[in-house]
């Protein structure tokens, strides 16, 4: 299962895109709140999640997706918890997946050093190790980075990509008539 973990500030369409292109692949997706069930985005949207980051279990996790927005992005950072699963995605080569200012929370962690990498531009400098790539969206093995909220589409095909292989991404990307 898939932890999109969502902390206040939260950039919104970064969310829920890889949430719903992840259930088109029915790959099944757990929204985890980090500082309780409800959580706000950066656009005043909140989000009800399936449970709270105290509680997400790392055994049953085969991947993590951070979305962005800078106050979402400190939250997730700030996190024991989110700290904790990266610790163990990291640790067991699970998917590890962030968009717009959140690679800045995995360069920060070390998990970035020797990989290609993107972000949203000015963030660069925190991807600590990394050789940003400047592209949408970029994949070097487990880890898989985005620019910004235009590419969240082509990031979470991406992921559904990683998982499922690239029929079944150009399959959802044709059903939606995605570019």
């Amino acid at each position: 299962m898939i932890y999109v973990l969502l902390a206040e500030g939260f950039e919104e369409i970064e969310a829920v895109a890889p949430i719903d292109i992840l259930r088109r692949a029915e790959i099944p997706v757990v929204t985890v709140g980090v500082g309780g069930k409800t959580i706000t985005g950066a656009h005043g949207i909140p989000i009800v999640c399936d449970d709270v980051a105290g509680n997400a279990d790392c055994s049953k996790m085969s991947g993590i997706v951070l979305p962005g927005g800078l106050k979402g992005s400190h939250n997730l950072e700030d996190s024991f918890e989110v700290q904790s699963l990266l610790d163990c995605a990291a640790r067991d080569g699970k998917l590890i997946s962030a968009i717009c200012a959140a690679p800045f929370v995995l360069g920060k962690k070390g998990l970035l050093k020797g990989k290609r990498a993107t972000c949203y531009p000015g963030f660069e400098k925190d991807l600590h190790g990394a050789f940003p790539t400047g592209e949408d969206v970029c994949r070097d093995g487990n880890i898989i980075t985005g620019k910004a909220a235009g590419v969240a589409v082509e990031f979470a095909l991406e992921i559904a990509a990683f998982f499922k292989g690239e029929e079944c991404a150009n399959k959802i990307r044709s059903s939606i008539h995605c570019r």
